[in-house]
């Protein structure tokens, strides 16, 4: 097991200098080799999944692990449980850890659901008082039926990690390990998973959660680690470490970008009425690209082409975007996105999309796009633009320029009531029965 922490006012958890190996043979013959020669002589490589990790948990944190498949993430939150030992420096845990992390880990196959429930209820330190007391919550979590009297074995991989969540959120953690369990779930027991997460962490309870869905992180992260072959390529706050990763993950990409004929464009065509140039931005959280286009310029006006200083719900706006290449970009999209006041990605479209092909730009070339935008009745809250221009397809593509919140600006109170973040545009149709005669009442 992890050391405990000898301070109660220090971090939750905290690494040092934490490094974990694996031996590598080329083949089984190697493995009894060195077991004859008593380790004498190795006949392995090691492979080093974590190198040298340091960083601290503060008790009621959310923190986040990022990176793509074999950086070490897995590895880092099995450190965490007590599963694994590391190879190098020390890993201190300080509370009660309930781990979700590979589907149906701590659970035997040939056991029931419920028997699982309780021994693994036991393990985390529970008696057996206390689990007849939070079993009946725990079995309605799941809401696994029947299947809870059967053995594990037979179960589908939703069904276990609906019953290895519910376990672990009813056995009053400190610390919630969540390791990429709840990609597995349908979408209702995803949003189930998710309200009790934050339940969770208004209660302050500690959370580690692995994920490639970076919206989920986006919506629950303080802070958040991107590993990196196993190492840390960045920590701090969750959006700005989000951006980093996913700007890295789009340049990779760009060697795939299909080689797509370059779309034809009939010589001298121009627009029928060029919008102005516009050269301000307001605000750059963050900026990621390869910088062969520049984003330049953005404004939110209104239908005379006025700057909007408030967003009206079922309003009208343009949102004007001036890009200029510092390189020749073969198929240019110039694009946004529209972000809530939590940071997640709301709603966002680009000139490909809407049926747009722009022409390849040169060096040196400047284009302007008007975004005539119908906005929906939405929740009375900030809402921020992300600018951007990249080359290549909606499918693959490498990232000139993005910025990150250049316009943010606040939707102002409509008549109506918005319950949720939207309004549903729709007609309603009422039939009622009146004195056993039945007539329409109304319509909208």
């Amino acid at each position: 097991m992890p050391a405990a922490s000898s301070s109660p006012a220090g971090p939750i958890i905290e690494f040092r200098g934490v490094s974990k190996s694996y031996p590598i043979y080329e083949s089984p013959a190697d493995r009894l080799k060195e077991l004859a020669a008593l380790n004498r002589r190795s006949f392995h490589r090691d492979f080093w999944a974590l190198r040298d990790i340091s960083f601290q948990i503060h008790r009621g944190e959310t923190f986040c692990v990022v990176g793509e498949n074999g950086s070490g993430k897995s590895t880092l939150l099995q450190l965490v449980a007590g599963i694994l030992k590391p190879s190098e420096g020390t890993v201190r845990v300080d509370g009660r850890v309930a781990a979700l992390l590979e589907l149906g880990s701590g659970f035997n196959p040939e056991f029931t659901g419920k028997d699982n429930v309780y021994l693994n209820a036991a393990i985390l330190g529970l008696g057996t008082a206390e689990i007849d007391r939070k079993y009946k919550d725990i079995e309605n979590f799941a809401e696994i039926g029947e299947f809870i009297h059967q053995p594990v074995k037979t179960y589908s991989s939703g069904m276990a990690v609906r019953l290895a969540f519910s376990v672990a959120i009813h056995v009053d953690p400190d610390i919630l390990l969540v390791d990429e369990a709840l990609a597995v779930g349908d979408i209702y027991f995803r949003q189930r998973c998710l309200r009790k997460v934050h339940e969770l962490r208004d209660r302050g309870v500690t959370i580690l959660f692995v994920s490639h869905a970076v919206g989920d992180v986006k919506a629950i992260g303080d802070r958040t680690v991107w590993l990196d072959q196993g190492q840390v390529r960045e920590l701090g706050a969750t959006d700005v470490v989000v951006s980093k990763y996913l700007a890295a993950m789009t340049a990779k990409d760009a060697r795939y970008i299909e080689q797509a004929p370059l779309p034809r464009v009939a010589p001298g065509a121009t627009a029928a009425t060029a919008p102005e140039v516009v050269t301000h931005i307001p605000n750059v959280d963050h900026r990621h690209g390869d910088g062969g286009g520049e984003i330049i310029g953005i404004a939110i006006l209104d239908a005379r082409g006025r700057a909007v200083q408030l967003l009206e719900p079922g309003g009208t706006v343009i949102v004007r975007i001036s890009a200029q290449a510092h390189e020749t970009i073969d198929r240019p999209m110039v694009g946004f996105m529209l972000r809530n006041h939590m940071g997640l990605d709301f709603a966002g479209t680009n000139t490909t999309r809407e049926g747009h092909i722009l022409p390849p730009m040169t060096p040196g070339d400047i284009v302007t796009i008007d975004f005539h935008i119908q906005l929906p009745e939405l929740y009375p809250t900030t809402f921020s633009f992300s600018p951007a221009i990249a080359d290549g397809s909606l499918h693959a593509y490498k990232m000139c320029d993005w910025i990150d919140n250049a316009v943010a600006l606040q939707m102002g109170h409509g008549e109506a009531q918005i319950y949720g973040y939207i309004h549903l545009p729709c007609t309603v149709e009422v039939n009622a029965r009146l004195h056993n005669t039945e007539a329409p009442v109304s319509h909208v």
